[in-house]
């Protein structure tokens, strides 16, 4: 989907919009939503060493700080979802990371996975997307992608 550019000086207009945009990393002019869910690795890092039940807990405020984030960024923007918005990825790669071994390789198949299922949209991720046009709606499809690509993630791990 093609976003309308963002203007000049969005970024630091507002400290919402900096997170919302991934700190910078949404104004990318390929990719953004790419871009943008490298961000969850350093997240993930921070989160690790954490208890696993602390992890889940600061993965639950910061979805729903998100929802707040990416609605007040979508509003300014006037574009609920748009594409330089990648919060939402942010939050949903670190998630999916939490679920695999501390391993190179499984951070890149997380990263993968994530971003196909992110990007293709399968039922009900499309369904999730068209239907919530609001902060909430730009985190649960991603949440949605996230689960799909942990679940495959998971029957990977059992086949291996």
């Amino acid at each position: 989907m093609k976003s309308s550019p963002i203007p000049q000086g969005f970024l630091l207009a507002h400290p919402l919009h900096f997170i919302a945009l991934g700190f910078g990393t949404g104004l990318s002019r390929v990719a953004p939503g790419t871009v943008g869910t490298i961000v969850g690795f350093p997240l993930f890092l921070l989160l690790s060493p954490l208890d696993v039940a602390l992890q889940w807990l600061i993965i639950a405020l910061l979805f729903a700080f998100g929802c707040h984030v990416c609605d007040v960024a979508g509003r300014a923007l006037g574009v609920a979802d748009h594409g330089g918005i990648v919060w939402d990825e942010i939050v949903a790669y670190c998630m999916v990371l939490m679920t695999v071994p501390h391993h190179w390789a499984w951070w890149l198949a997380a990263f993968a996975a994530f971003r196909l299922f992110d990007i293709v949209k399968p039922w009900p991720i499309g369904w999730l997307d068209q239907r919530f046009k609001n902060g909430f709606g730009v985190m649960v499809d991603d949440l949605m992608a996230a689960i799909y690509a942990v679940l495959v993630l998971a029957l990977a791990r059992v086949m291996l």
